[in-house]
């Protein structure tokens, strides 16, 4: 099985979970980034925190990566571009630490309103300092939401339970769906200004860094408070420091930093700000459900199965309809794959029936992984087929139509002049695939391990041409389905084997009379 190397502790069952699976888990824990070059050699997959950096060499040092695991959410310290180019997955556990993060914003909120840090070490210092740290309440006042992700939104819930009047910036989602949540959706300046607290929840990126700086912050209300337990960066420390003391911003509860690990920043020494080292995800029920979704997502990369929470799979979410089909689609792609002679310069691909227009990108993925992994000496996955796609030029034309005259759902596909269909059949926990089509010609029959394609002349005698090749070879016949054309007067025969054909009897069959074209179809 696969070598998965952990580099930083992750919650027990997780592991125990991979090693359960018949995986070498190789925990090598505080790695200098000179280390981690070494120990990434020959592994498969590399589980994370935050803590470790996979950088571009790291990736290209290990070559037999399927996997770069991340125990949370953000990949700040991941080359996702390098790791998407050389076809490492990189996946991570977005919804494992969202109620540990809401829960540490509110903290933050209510912390930083009541001076809850301040008043406790005075306290233990001897101090009763009770008039000296006087607060603010949350009720009435309006708290803006910057960001109404998973995450934004539970925030928001716990909000309402306190009497705050809500609004939000969100260019992602519509006032409709906020208006449900009790939120009134406003610009980004609106949000600035009427806010009396405002709360950060993006994702750290270009446009997000520094979206909070001396600009912005002098457009807030005066004595507003700042909340950011999403990214350091996007508050800029030193401009929030500087509002703090001229009185213009009340004062901020902040878990993340620019930097990190640190202990120096200018909001240190201010006496209104709320800090934790980056607190968010770290309760005991945010790093079981880490350990245990990450281990689930390393083992389906591992085993080459669709992966829900691969950050670097442009083909987003995937339905329960559209999930059975993936796997047919790939067989489709690498069986057309067979009968093109090279690598095509395009591939059609048509969804009929129910599946048109329900998110089959990630069918048009799996077709693609199939098709470039018929000619590919090198590994094709979910994650670089787009991109080997590009490199050679191969131009995909996608159609849908709820037209399906003989199916439910059918899926085509065409390249180099030939063409396959498939569906699948039965229900419930007996549900299989079908190959409906070959080149026009209508049979059916399953997808197979081994397979060939034999066009031969419509007379009789052609399938005991086959059959005794087969025969004298040794190769038993596990199906065959056989396909005349009256008009061309010639037939097709597509038969599953019990073991691939060696090229000394495809080479015998081209030779016969009669026979017009082999194909041996690996699946």
């Amino acid at each position: 099985m696969a070598r998965v190397l952990v580099t930083e502790k992750i919650a027990q069952p997780g592991l125990d979970q991979l090693a359960a699976a018949g995986h070498e888990v190789d925990i090598q824990l505080d790695l200098t980034p000179e280390q981690l070059l070494e120990v990434i050699v020959g592994a498969h997959a590399l589980i994370i925190r935050s803590a470790t950096t996979v950088t571009a060499e790291v990736l290209e040092a290990g070559r037999d990566l399927v996997v770069v695991g991340r125990a949370g959410i953000g990949l700040d310290n991941v080359d996702v571009v390098r790791a998407t180019e050389l076809g490492v997955m990189v996946v991570n556990a977005p919804q494992s630490n969202i109620v540990s993060a809401a829960e540490q914003a509110m903290a933050l909120l209510l912390a930083q309103a009541r001076n809850i840090p301040q008043a406790h070490s005075a306290l233990v210092a001897g101090k009763w300092e009770r008039s000296k740290w006087e607060g603010v309440e949350l009720y009435e006042k309006t708290l803006a939401i910057i960001g109404l992700g998973r995450i934004g939104a539970l925030v928001a819930q716990r909000a309402l339970a306190f009497g705050m009047t809500l609004i939000a910036y969100d260019p992602f989602v519509s006032a409709e769906r906020a208006k449900l949540m009790g939120i009134e959706m406003v610009s980004l300046d609106e949000a600035l200004a009427r806010a009396d607290f405002i709360t950060i929840h993006l994702p750290k990126n270009k446009e997000t860094i520094g979206l909070l700086n001396a600009e912005t912050l002098a457009k807030t209300k005066k004595g507003v408070r700042i909340i950011n337990a999403a990214r350091g960066g996007i508050v800029d420390e030193a401009a929030l420091a500087d509002a703090i003391r001229s009185g213009h911003v009340g004062g901020a509860g902040i878990d993340v930093f620019e930097k990190e690990p640190t202990t120096e920043s200018p909001l240190f020494e201010l006496s209104s700000v709320v800090v934790a080292p980056h607190l968010g995800a770290s309760t005991a029920e945010a790093q079981d459900k880490a350990g245990a979704t990450i281990a689930d997502m390393v083992e389906l990369a591992l085993a080459g199965d669709f992966v829900p929470f691969a950050v670097n799979i442009a083909a987003g979410d995937v339905s329960e309809m559209v999930r059975p089909f993936m796997g047919l689609a790939e067989q489709l792609g690498r069986f057309v794959g067979g009968l093109v002679d090279e690598s095509p310069s395009k591939v059609d691909i048509g969804f009929h029936g129910e599946l048109a227009g329900t998110g089959t990108g990630i069918l048009t993925l799996s077709v693609l992984k199939g098709l470039l992994g018929s000619h590919s000496d090198e590994p094709v996955s979910y994650v670089n087929a787009p991109a080997i796609a590009e490199s050679r030029g191969l131009e995909i034309d996608e159609t849908s139509s709820v037209t399906s005259h003989d199916f439910v759902n059918l899926i085509t596909v065409s390249a180099g002049g030939h063409s396959v269909a498939g569906t699948l059949t039965g229900i419930g926990n007996r549900i299989e695939p079908r190959i409906v089509s070959v080149d026009g010609h209508a049979l059916e029959l399953s997808p197979a391990a081994h397979m060939l394609v034999v066009r031969n002349d419509d007379r009789p005698g052609m399938i005991g041409v086959v059959g005794t090749a087969l025969g004298n070879a040794e190769i038993s016949v596990d199906s065959m389905a056989v396909s005349p054309s009256a008009e061309a007067g010639t037939a097709l025969m597509v038969l599953s084997t019990a073991e691939a054909l060696a090229d000394d009897v495809i080479a015998g069959l081209v030779g016969s009379a009669g026979i017009q074209a082999v194909h041996r179809i690996e699946l």
